[in-house]
């Protein structure tokens, strides 16, 4: 079974990535003729929190194509049960699938542990690509903040870096956005 195409989408904090990533998703399942499918790893835990998932999901509403939403904070290769070959999945974000990952009461962040979540959410991406058409995989650009003179940030902003090094190396593209902008950082033209 071939792989599905893999893009990685990053940038700062309301830099304009979701929308970008979102805007891909349906360019790539017009052109294919794919299903829709929103992977969202997210939790509502404020209400700026609440304001976003709110204004992504309307942004979903608006689609010309309609979306699958499946809200996976953990365990992403659970979707594969609802996709197939003809599935775009829009992965929104890895930044808080590593956190709902790591950052677990009962789970010390020993190095064995952080190996084991890097091999599961790596894991957990190849599986879907095995089973999609397109992997649009977006995540926040966290490694510039200044944020290492704590160790639970410091770990989580060393983990965040390794999976997006692996991801950028196995993706067909790879874009920075910007103040709105993409900013093409690996592959050809787009999309």
């Amino acid at each position: 079974m071939a792989k599905a195409a893999l893009y990685f989408i990053t940038g700062g904090v309301r830099s304009g990535k979701s929308r970008f990533a979102e805007q891909t998703a349906q360019e790539w399942a017009i052109e294919q003729h794919a299903a829709l499918h929103y992977l969202a790893c997210g939790r509502v835990f404020d209400a700026e929190m609440a304001e976003r998932v709110n204004r992504h999901q309307e942004d979903r509403e608006n689609s010309p194509i309609p979306w699958k939403t499946w809200e996976l904070p953990t365990d992403i290769e659970r979707i594969v049960e609802g996709i197939n070959q003809d599935s775009v999945v829009l992965l929104d974000c890895l930044t808080t699938l590593v956190d709902n990952e790591l950052f677990t009461p009962q789970k010390p962040l020993e190095a064995e542990f952080l190996e084991e979540t890097f091999i599961k959410i790596m894991k957990g991406i190849e599986e879907i690509q095995r089973h999609a058409a397109c992997l649009i995989i977006v995540s926040n650009e966290v490694i510039q903040e200044p944020i290492f003179h704590n160790e639970f940030l410091h770990t989580y902003a060393k983990m965040l870096g390794l999976l997006h090094q692996g991801i950028v190396e196995r993706a067909d593209a790879a874009y920075m956005v910007e103040w709105g902008i993409p900013v093409m950082k690996k592959g050809g033209t787009r999309i």
